[in-house]
């Protein structure tokens, strides 16, 4: 079997993204809202937290969408959604142990610019009285740049907004028709171009492969333009079909999806372009500029993951606002209820909408590490990660990935080979001691 074989074969296999570890789908019903408020309370007041804000609206809901996202047509159900989330950061800032300092906040979807100038304000006002926000504070926004004006530009910028992240998806018309979301490439570049006069240099863009109706050329001429308008990052992502959880998955034509084998060159040109354009690759995910933080963390060994993707915020808790939003606490996570009228009436009932996590033991937090810096770095020192447990049985599941040049192990170290990056997944998983061997249970490797 060729490299070129080997490599699709693993990249066939279905495995968890590890955004985190234990992974969401280890989530259960035995962590509720007593569980959580009692984590809230044991927040250590001298370490900085992250937040993230989740906005599970868009005006239209795209065909290819896997979010926690619904349709909000009327301005009343943004407001209702909005007055509930204000509501949640107030309880949850009475369970603090006193003023947290933040030194993250993120906004998340949905498209949260739905809220508007006036409730983007008006959520960070009720933050505001709980939590101070330190000073140099990263403050970031996913937009959707169909909805993005030089007005709502500025607004943003002046609610201390500093980085931004437009959903581009793909530039291509034909599968633009196909996912459910028509922005013409010039529509993009005036939203780049009025984000960047209003003084929002550092532009984020995802992109996403493996859709209906795309092709290995159409990816081409999409990163060519996405090259053109020189954002700081980029992130592409293999789009995971799953329409039996899914209901707006089940418009698009399983027949015009691009194979596992055209996924994994499609995925490999979007690698090549973006560097042969001076992009620096972090991680399996995200190229950036070579000056971006990203790109300075990741040769450093600081470069992390979460719910979010790569990032260089080392900061150990995240606190989420919003139906599904998870919470990444000292003691576990603590996930929101995903149903948005449910996750309201909890909140305006006077409790936590908690209803599953994961309690965390020294087990979770040591395969945490090892799962992280194999993700991150692409190699894990399994003695320095954890001195105190013999992994002798991940080892030998490893032998057949080296065996077939994907990664070396030398002792207790393990690294990707160059040629084995891309299935890292494949390798983490090993670590994964609620690893399923259901096969639609994960989105493929590549």
């Amino acid at each position: 079997m060729t490299t070129a074989e080997t490599l699709r074969r693993y990249a066939a296999m279905p495995v968890p993204r590890y955004t985190s570890y234990p992974t969401a789908a280890e989530f259960t019903a035995d962590v509720g809202p007593a569980d959580h408020a009692a984590w809230l309370r044991r927040l250590p007041l001298q370490e900085s937290v992250s937040l993230y804000l989740h906005v599970p609206y868009c005006r239209a809901l795209c065909h290819y969408c896997g979010c926690h996202a619904k349709m909000a047509v009327r301005d009343h159900v943004s407001r209702t959604y909005q007055r509930a989330l204000e509501a949640e950061i107030a309880l949850v800032g009475g369970l603090l142990p006193g003023r947290l300092k933040v030194a993250r906040l993120a906004w998340g979807g949905g498209t949260p610019g739905i809220l508007g100038s006036a409730g983007l304000a008006s959520v960070l006002g009720v933050l505001r009285q709980h939590v101070d926000f330190e000073p140099d504070m990263e403050h970031s926004i996913e937009l959707d740049p169909r909805h993005v004006d030089a007005a709502s530009a500025r607004d943003l910028a002046a609610l201390g907004v500093n980085r931004v992240s437009l959903g581009v998806q793909d530039l291509d018309p034909a599968v633009q028709r196909e996912i459910g979301r028509i922005q013409p490439g010039e529509l993009v570049a005036k939203a780049v171009d009025d984000l960047r006069a209003a003084g929002l240099g550092s532009i984020n863009v995802d992109l996403i492969y493996g859709l209906p109706a795309q092709t290995v050329d159409s990816i081409r001429a999409t990163c060519a333009s996405v090259v053109a308008l020189r954002p700081r990052r980029v992130a592409f992502y293999g789009y995971a079909h799953l329409p039996e959880r899914r209901a707006n998955q089940r418009l698009i034509d399983p027949a015009k999806l691009p194979g596992t084998a055209e996924r994994f060159e499609q995925a490999t040109t979007i690698a090549e372009i973006f560097q042969a354009s001076g992009y620096v690759p972090i991680g399996i995910d995200h190229f950036a500029v070579p000056d971006d933080r990203l790109a300075l963390a990741a040769p450093n060994g600081q470069l992390r993951r979460n719910f979010q993707g790569y990032t260089d915020d080392d900061r150990p808790s995240v606190i989420g606002f919003g139906a599904s939003a998870v919470s990444r606490l000292p003691d576990g996570y603590a996930q929101n209820i995903a149903d948005n009228p449910r996750y309201v009436r909890c909140i305006e009932a006077g409790g936590l909408a908690t209803c599953r996590g994961k309690r965390l033991d020294e087990d979770d937090r040591a395969r945490a590490r090892i799962i992280e810096a194999l993700m991150c770095n692409f190699r894990a020192d399994l003695a320095a990660l954890d001195p105190q447990h013999d992994y002798a049985d991940e080892l030998a599941l490893l032998r057949p990935l080296a065996a077939d040049g994907m990664l070396t192990i030398k002792g207790s170290r393990i690294e990707m080979t160059e040629q084995g990056r891309p299935v890292v997944r494949v390798a983490a998983a090993i670590f994964d001691s609620f690893r399923s061997q259901t096969a639609n249970r994960f989105s493929l490797a590549v």
